[in-house]
C-alpha cells in the first residue's frame, strides 16, 4: 500500500510539473481562415506540435474567410495587436509585399532562429509564387491548390458521356447529362481564380503586363482578350439549354455537384474531403480542360490557397517557436496527412514522395491530378501566378462584371473591357499608395 501511495503521489508530482511548464509556455497566436472540418485539423496541427515540446503554445484562431482575415489582421497590426502568424490567401501575397516593416521573410526568419530550411524541397510550382523577384521566400505554404475538372462518374456512365479533356467535349458530355434529365450539365466556383486566371496560365496567355505583376507594380490588366472573352461568351450562351448553370462566387455552387444536380464542376482540389464525405456517386477529378481553339497543349495551372505570414512587433522570444513551428508544419509526415485529408498539394516533394509509398495515390485514384497539372511543364511569366495590388477587390469587381454576362446584361466583350478598365483603376491606385 505504502509503495501505491508513492507512486500516485510521484504521478501527481510529475503531472503537476508538466502542467505548470505548459502554463508557463510562451504563446504564439495563429490567426487563420480555415472553418469548419478544416479548422478541426488545423486545431490539431497546433495541439500535435504542442505535444511535441513544452517551451512554446501555438494558439490557433479563426478569424473569418481569407478577406476577413487579412483585413483583421492588418487592423491588429495598425494597432500593435497583431499575432505572431497569419493566413493569407495567394491574391493577397503584393499587399502584404507592400506593408514595409510589417513582415518578418519567412527565409530570414529560419536563418535568425537556425532552422533547418531549403527551399529546393518545396514544389516549384508552389514556392516561385512567394518569392521575391531576388529568390527570398516570403510566407511559408501551407495550404495550396488548383482547380480540377470534378465530375460525377455514375452520371457520365448512364448518359453515355465521355470524361472531357477539352472545352468541345465540356459541351458535348454536358448535353448528354442534360439529355438524360440532369437539370444541368456544368458549373464551377471562384470564377475568376477558375476561368480567367487559371484559364490564362493553363493556355500561356499573360492576365497582364509586366509578368502578371511579378517585374513591376506598374502592371496594367489585359485580360480582355479574344480567347477569354469568346470562352466565356460561349459558356454564357450555353445557360439556355442548361448547359451551365451559374451557382454563386466561392463554393456555394458545390450542392449542385454533390446533390446530384450539376455533372460536373470546376473548381478547387481541396474540396476533396466534402466531396467524398457528401456525394452518395462514384466520382472523379481530372485535368482542366483544354480550349483547342487556343492552344494544342496546356501548360500548367496556378495555385490558389493561402500561406502563413510572420508577423514584425511581436516579443522576440515568440520567433524561435515560430521557427519550430513552421519547420513542424512541413515535415513530410504533416504535409501528407494534410494534403490526404483535404485535397490541398503537398507543398514538398518528400510529403508527395510519401503518400506515393503509402499507396494513397493508388487506392484514390485522381488524387494526384492537381500536382500533376501544377508541375506540367515549368512555369512561363504568363504561367507562374500573378502580383497584382488591390486584387483582392480587382477579383470583386471581375465577379461582378461575369455575373452580368450570366445574367444577359452585358456580352462578355463588354463585361471584360469594363473588368479591366475598373480593375487598372485600382492598379493605379495601389501603386501610388506604395510610392
Amino acid at each position: 500500500m505504502k509503495h501505491v501511495t508513492l507512486g500516485l503521489a510521484a504521478s501527481t508530482l510529475a503531472l503537476s510539473v508538466a502542467t505548470a511548464a505548459y502554463a508557463q509556455a510562451i504563446e504564439v497566436q495563429w490567426w487563420h481562415a480555415m472553418g469548419g472540418v478544416n479548422g478541426e485539423r488545423v486545431d490539431k496541427i497546433a495541439a500535435d506540435f504542442n505535444a511535441t515540446q513544452s517551451e512554446y503554445k501555438i494558439v490557433p484562431v479563426y478569424k473569418g474567410n481569407y478577406t476577413e482575415t487579412m483585413t483583421a489582421a492588418i487592423a491588429a497590426f495598425r494597432a500593435g495587436e497583431q499575432p505572431a502568424i497569419v493566413q493569407v490567401f495567394e491574391v493577397g501575397t503584393a499587399t502584404m509585399m507592400a506593408a514595409k516593416g510589417a513582415v518578418y521573410p519567412v527565409e530570414q526568419l529560419m536563418a535568425d532562429t537556425g532552422q533547418p530550411f531549403d527551399k529546393d524541397a518545396f514544389l516549384p510550382a508552389v514556392i516561385s509564387y512567394y518569392q521575391t523577384p531576388e529568390g527570398e521566400l516570403l510566407s511559408m505554404p501551407f495550404n495550396s491548390s488548383t482547380p480540377v475538372l470534378w465530375y460525377n462518374k455514375d452520371a457520365l456512365d448512364a448518359a453515355g458521356a465521355k470524361i472531357p479533356t477539352t472545352w468541345d467535349e465540356v459541351k458535348e458530355s454536358a448535353q448528354k447529362l442534360v439529355d438524360n434529365g440532369m437539370k444541368c450539365g456544368f458549373s464551377f466556383g471562384w470564377q475568376s481564380w477558375v476561368m480567367i486566371e487559371n484559364y490564362s496560365a493553363w493556355h500561356n496567355i499573360p492576365m497582364g503586363t509586366r509578368e502578371n505583376g511579378f517585374a513591376g507594380f506598374d502592371a496594367e490588366l489585359t485580360f480582355n482578350n479574344d480567347a477569354v472573352e469568346n470562352r466565356l461568351q460561349k459558356i454564357a450562351d450555353w445557360q439556355k439549354d442548361n448547359l451551365f448553370v451559374y451557382g454563386g462566387r466561392r463554393g456555394d455552387s458545390l450542392p449542385m455537384f454533390t446533390g446530384g444536380e450539376c455533372g460536373m464542376w470546376l473548381n478547387s482540389s481541396a474540396y476533396y474531403g466534402s466531396i467524398k464525405s457528401q456525394a452518395d456517386f462514384n466520382f472523379g477529378q481530372t485535368m482542366l480542360p483544354l480550349d483547342t481553339d487556343v492552344a494544342d497543349a496546356p501548360q500548367n495551372s496556378i495555385i490558389g490557397g493561402a500561406t502563413l505570414w510572420v508577423l514584425k512587433g511581436r516579443p522576440e522570444a515568440e520567433y524561435e517557436g515560430v521557427a519550430r513551428f513552421l519547420n513542424y508544419l512541413s515535415s513530410p509526415e504533416v504535409q501528407a496527412w494534410w494534403h490526404q485529408e483535404t485535397g490541398y498539394v503537398p507543398i514538398t516533394t518528400a510529403a508527395y514522395e510519401l503518400s506515393k509509398s503509402q499507396g494513397f495515390y493508388e487506392s484514390n485514384p485522381g488524387t494526384d491530378t492537381a500536382i500533376k497539372q501544377l508541375s506540367l511543364n515549368t512555369p512561363t511569366p504568363a504561367s507562374k501566378g500573378l502580383r497584382f495590388g488591390n486584387f483582392v477587390q480587382i477579383r470583386d469587381i471581375i465577379n461582378e462584371e461575369m455575373e452580368a454576362l450570366w445574367a444577359g446584361d452585358k456580352t462578355a466583350k463588354e463585361a471584360m473591357d469594363s473588368a479591366v478598365e475598373r480593375g487598372n483603376v485600382l492598379l493605379r491606385k495601389f501603386e501610388r499608395s506604395v510610392r
